[in-house]
């Protein structure tokens, strides 16, 4: 998920190129509220976006007890943030701009450890 609209047509496009389903989110909020979180396989979220974060969702979803893993991407790198990410259990942090194989790389670790 994404608040940027592009960016969210982007990865999900790239997601179904590597043949894999995907659901696009524009928020936190709208995800968590989706009723999709026990049928994620893999979720691709934007750290830093209006409303509830990247990180305070992965919190909230852990919280009721599930644990997909997870690919965050940010324009924002910052050492205490990708920490925070990894220590919570996130599989990655990656700086946007993400490149098309990279995300197809961690997708595939992703799925593989589901």
């Amino acid at each position: 998920m994404d608040d940027d609209e592009a960016v969210r047509l982007a990865t999900a496009s790239l997601v179904r190129s590597l043949g894999r389903p995907a659901r696009l989110f524009a928020s936190a909020e709208e995800f968590l509220e989706s009723g999709h979180i026990a049928h994620t396989s893999c979720l691709i979220s934007d750290v830093m976006m209006p409303g509830m974060s990247g990180l305070a969702m992965h919190d909230r979803i852990l919280a009721l007890g599930y644990a997909p893993p997870t690919i965050f991407i940010t324009a924002f790198p910052a050492a205490d943030l990708k920490a925070q990410a990894l220590a919570n259990g996130a599989l990655a942090v990656l700086d946007k701009p993400v490149k098309a194989d990279v995300i197809a790389y961690w997708l595939g670790v992703a799925l593989d450890q589901a």
